[in-house]
């Protein structure tokens, strides 16, 4: 890894590890690297932050750089979730309830989104 930054566990016993002006990576229950986002889906990140990981293994991660939150489905393109009104997102959560919690420190403040 280079700069590991934040770590999510995923559903099924692996995690998600992201690299400061990198790339994130997804490593399987044996800690064995799965993929990189960055080739997998030919996305290129700003300064990857938080990441969390849905029920359904999609992974969200959010961009400090480029100030945006992205779901990564496990089948099909990148979703940009959140494109506005984020000034420096870093932590992220994702609830049984389907609410996305952003920590922006631009803000000072957690944002909920549904």
């Amino acid at each position: 890894l280079q700069g590991p930054r934040y770590v999510s566990p995923a559903p099924n016993g692996g995690f998600v590890v992201s690299e400061e002006c990198g790339d994130v990576k997804v490593f399987t229950s044996s800690q064995k690297l799965l993929c990189s986002l960055s080739s997998k889906y030919g996305h290129q990140f700003g300064n990857p932050a938080g990441v969390c990981v849905g029920m359904d293994g999609s992974i969200l991660v959010a961009d400090e750089q480029r100030r945006t939150v992205h779901l990564f489905p496990e089948h099909g393109a990148p979703i940009c979730l959140v494109s506005a009104g984020l000034r420096r997102p870093t932590g992220l959560a994702c609830s049984s309830f389907g609410h996305l919690f952003v920590a922006d420190t631009g803000e000072n403040c957690v944002k909920v989104f549904k």
